[in-house]
């Protein structure tokens, strides 16, 4: 293949881009990887979540033929957030191609194709970790709005956060039992009443130290963590006290802070992702996917801009469910 072919448009159609970084293999997100989000596209940058406040009553015996209890249409709440837009850079130069080819290779387009879906990679990487970014704000009861600002869900679904504090210690009981006793109520009532599957608590950096060396769990679950560690399974997390304790490794941008949350597991819908379509011509009134990629020549066709975006809103439906665990 000629080097005038090395920049053939057709690598770099919105089609082309769009499938190839949709397959690329994402970066290990936790909160992905745990299946809490339920993922769809919409087909509009405005999402609508509706609350339905059904309220469960006890029925009242009634004779046979008689009148029944009556069950009044639940008030339904409508809402509306807009989905950020997340997009990212990438360019390919002239240069980075001239005169290369593939070892074992005759033709120039592999190269081509090598260097492109290497930007795309990393492009997707971006996004994968800026959506994990995301969705740990969700879990602590924020979202992050159009306009990049950090808001509150709990004002948005008029909830409160419910906060236990339970003060570790290597040297007194903490009474982490009666404590999480108290979270499993807690978190009852801000499901509403919705069953869930069980409780898996993520702590932060702080809380997870003061847990390992606290003196209720030394003596009675430390065996799991080392018993664990002898098969070479270093999942850092055991269950104990009615729930899954696991340790979230998060970077410095991407983090639960110094405290844990016990979220309640097996509530659909209780997390939500939703992805917005791309503003480009070819995606209006689309349903969205959670990545796209286009390019377009550089000045004097010196090589191609690429980019690549993704339009998630990332929320959770039920804010008042997920109990803060704080140490003081």
């Amino acid at each position: 293949m000629a080097m005038t072919d090395f920049f053939l448009p057709n690598a770099f159609k919105l089609r082309e881009l769009t499938a190839a970084i949709n397959h690329v293999p994402y970066v290990p997100a936790r909160l992905r990887q745990l299946g809490w989000f339920q993922e769809s596209g919409s087909s509009t940058v405005d999402i609508a979540v509706e609350e339905q406040n059904g309220v469960l009553a006890i029925v009242p015996v009634a004779p046979r033929g008689g009148p029944a209890a009556q069950t009044d249409k639940a008030p339904r709440i409508l809402r509306s957030f807009r989905a950020p837009h997340l997009p990212v850079e990438a360019h390919i130069y002239a240069d980075e191609v001239q005169g290369v080819r593939v070892f074992g290779s005759d033709g120039a387009a592999q190269v081509l194709e090598t260097v492109r879906n290497e930007r795309i990679a990393t492009m997707r990487q971006n996004l994968e970790y800026t959506l994990e970014y995301h969705r740990a704000l969700a879990v602590k009861g924020s979202f992050m709005d159009a306009n990049g600002n950090i808001r509150s869900l709990f004002t948005e679904f008029g909830a409160v956060q419910q906060t236990v504090v339970i003060p570790l210690s290597p040297t007194v009981s903490s009474g982490i039992r009666g404590k999480m006793f108290t979270v499993a109520k807690d978190m009852r009532a801000g499901l509403g009443g919705t069953p869930r599957t069980g409780i898996r608590v993520l702590a932060g950096d702080a809380f997870w130290a003061a847990l390992m060396s606290d003196k209720d769990v030394q003596a009675t679950y430390l065996n799991q963590i080392q018993a664990a560690e002898l098969r070479g399974d270093v999942r850092n997390s055991f269950d104990a006290f009615g729930a899954t304790w696991e340790w979230y490794e998060g970077t410095t941008e991407v983090s639960l802070g110094d405290d844990a949350y016990a979220v309640p597991e097996g509530v659909p819908g209780l997390f939500i992702t939703r992805y917005a379509p791309a503003d480009y011509n070819e995606t209006v009134n689309t349903i969205g996917l959670p990545f796209y990629s286009k390019a377009q020549p550089k000045d004097m066709d010196r090589g191609w801009d690429m980019e690549a975006q993704s339009n998630p809103l990332n929320i959770i439906t039920r804010p008042g469910a997920v109990i803060k665990l704080s140490l003081t």
